[in-house]
């Protein structure tokens, strides 16, 4: 006779928690220390955006769709805004990615300055313009 074994699969963390793990492999790294302040960043500009974790692990921010995404590579840090390409970016924050269409990331190197002011000021302005295009797309129908 055969006994069936069933195994408990615990159900995966919160995002923010995934987030928080993601941050941990990069504790003692200057990478890890900029990405939390990016993250906190973030928070303080649009305080009810959506924390989700992407793809492999990497973390992202949405309202009514993605806003951003920040990735981490040995080299850096990199917060990519999904319609960048959309926004005017303040002070010049955008310094990369120039030749898509569509996206544009910020990178930041050990050392780099990121002026916060203008970094706030380009997440709520990013949700905006988000959210208006979210409101011009047509519903989806219902089965």
């Amino acid at each position: 006779m055969q006994t069936e074994v069933t195994t408990l699969q615990q159900e995966p963390p919160f995002p923010s928690q995934q987030i928080d793990v993601y941050f941990q492999h990069l504790n003692d790294d200057w990478r890890g220390e900029t990405l939390g302040w990016v993250r906190a960043l973030i928070r303080q500009a649009v305080p009810d955006m959506v924390e989700a974790v992407k793809g492999r692990g990497v973390p992202v921010w949405e309202k009514a769709g993605i806003i951003s995404k920040v990735e981490t590579d040995k080299n850096g840090v990199k917060p990519t805004f999904a319609k960048g390409a959309s926004l005017d970016g303040p002070s010049r924050l955008f310094d990369a990615g120039f030749e898509r269409s569509t996206r544009r990331p910020i990178d930041l190197h050990e050392g780099a300055a990121l002026e916060p002011k203008a970094f706030m000021a380009l997440i709520p302005a990013a949700a905006s313009l988000d959210a208006s295009q979210a409101a011009q797309r047509p519903a989806r129908a219902q089965s």
